[in-house]
């Protein structure tokens, strides 16, 4: 079991990312949470990793800290929850939010989110409440950054339009939702960022 991993950022485009450790390539997937963290290209990270054995392919998924990565790995015990869809979770709240929507019976805000529909959102809350309470939502960020210049970003529209996309929103309306936003000297990751807040609503 790979639990963490230490290395330079090679590259991210939402929803992957890969960290060269030691001469070796870690292809990894990650909610948008841990890329709003993420250093320049270039640059140093440390992310807590979570291994997932298929038939088909073994997929690695990095985590700012291990709370994100606790709580990614309840999602994936509620019945019908899939990586995909927890990644999505992930990417459209922070781990305070999405407890006080389970808490509070929010069933609302969980929908608005991709692939979330009313009986998941409420199969969210039931299974996912009792073990949010054994869960540690630690807010501290373990991300190490050490910026360095000169990451180039071709076309951070249409990047956050495909991210949108690996996130779960159909094309129509993730080119929706990043047209509506002023996206005029922001990276993908702020308008991602601004795109999922404006979706949240």
């Amino acid at each position: 079991m790979i639990g963490r991993i230490r290395g330079e950022l090679v590259y991210k485009q939402p929803p992957f990312l890969m960290v060269d450790v030691n001469g070796v390539g870690y292809e990894l997937e990650a909610p948008m949470s841990t890329f709003y963290d993420l250093p320049l290209q270039g640059g140093e990270v440390t992310l807590y990793t979570h291994l997932a054995v298929r038939e088909d392919a073994h997929v690695l998924y990095g985590f700012v800290n291990d709370g994100e990565r606790s709580l990614f790995r309840s999602l994936l015990k509620v019945s019908g929850v899939g990586a995909k869809m927890a990644l999505a979770i992930l990417s459209g709240m922070n781990a305070e939010e999405f407890a006080r929507c389970v808490q509070s019976d929010d069933t609302a805000a969980l929908v608005r989110l991709p692939g979330i529909g009313k009986k998941t959102a409420e199969r969210l809350i039931v299974e996912m409440r009792d073990r949010l309470e054994k869960l540690e939502m630690a807010a501290t960020g373990t991300v190490k950054m050490v910026p360095t210049p000169g990451e180039v970003v071709e076309n951070p529209v249409s990047d956050a339009v495909g991210a949108l996309m690996a996130l779960g929103y159909k094309p129509n309306e993730a080119s929706r939702l990043v047209r509506a936003i002023d996206s005029e000297g922001l990276s993908s990751e702020e308008i991602i960022r601004a795109a999922l807040k404006a979706a949240a609503k």
